[in-house]
């Protein structure tokens, strides 16, 4: 069987891929790895991984035929007469009734007691901005950019940090991508340990302020359209924070409903008109 190039975001999900398209499980393929691929940094400079793959070619099965001998019968000489035998007296059997034994019931081993999980520690909060901190002094230095940092928790418990310098732009990257990844990775610096989870929060130039007002006149616009043209909208994808914001915004309109579509990173909002405007036309 001839081999077949398959490419994905990493080996494992080329050798995923192959096995379906070959129609086989991975251990049943062989396969050569071409391209190991690269994540790159914060989204930059990636590549996927390639591999080229075939179906493992089966050896044939043998048939081994049983070969069964008939063995030769001997003739057989006539049996000499038995000779008369004394008529034998039956031993008189005794017949002995058997008596049970009570039977003994091990009581069951005593279950040893749950071991307990040890309790969270309590929220370190300077500890948990200098861990933000010392993380993004260290990303940010390694991209070459001068970043003043302001770190702080307010009310509700939220780690929010601020962001200020020359060409943040470049740190906010397309749709906010680049800066949804440094948040992620500080979310997971902080909350490295045995504490209370921390939600953290990543911003610059009030960026996530100005990208939810536009999200919001996106699906006020979006709706007027699906009410207009009585046909569904397909958005661009978007991550689980930007969805929320379009279902969030259009959830109380009485003309049309929203739902998502698709597996990530390529789901999409739906936005629909509602069955009980099916009837009437917009005047």
């Amino acid at each position: 069987m001839e081999y077949i190039r398959i490419s994905a975001k990493t080996v494992d999900d080329a050798i995923t891929e192959a096995s379906i398209q070959l129609g086989t499980s991975s251990d049943n393929i062989e396969y050569e790895v071409v391209e190991k691929g690269s994540t790159g940094f914060l989204g930059f400079g990636s590549r996927p991984a390639v591999i080229m793959a075939r179906k493992k070619e089966e050896a044939p099965e043998e048939n081994f035929e049983e070969v069964v001998e008939t063995p030769v019968k001997k003739a057989e000489k006539p049996a000499p007469k038995p000779a008369p035998k004394a008529p034998v007296k039956e031993p008189v059997r005794e017949e002995v009734k058997a008596v049970k034994e009570p039977v003994r019931r091990e009581a069951a081993p005593a279950k040893e007691p749950a071991a307990e999980r040890p309790a969270k520690a309590p929220l370190d909060k300077e500890a948990a901005i200098k861990r933000a901190e010392d993380f993004l002094k260290g990303t940010l230095n390694a991209m070459n950019m001068q970043v003043e940092i302001k770190a702080s928790f307010d009310e509700e418990g939220t780690l929010n940090i601020d962001l200020n310098g020359d060409e943040m732009g470049v740190l906010i990257g397309k749709r906010g991508q680049t800066l949804d990844s440094v948040q992620y990775l500080t979310s997971l610096v902080v909350n490295k340990g045995n504490g209370p989870y921390v939600r953290v929060k990543v911003d610059t130039e009030d960026y996530r302020r100005r990208r939810k007002e536009t999200l919001e006149n996106l699906a006020r616009n979006i709706a007027s359209k699906v009410r207009r043209t009585r046909k569904p909208v397909f958005l661009e994808p978007m991550n689980p924070y930007e969805r929320r914001i379009i279902h969030s915004a259009l959830q109380n309109n009485p003309y049309v409903a929203t739902h998502s579509e698709g597996e990530e990173p390529y789901r999409k909002v739906v936005v629909t008109l509602k069955n009980n405007n099916n009837n009437g036309r917009e005047r």
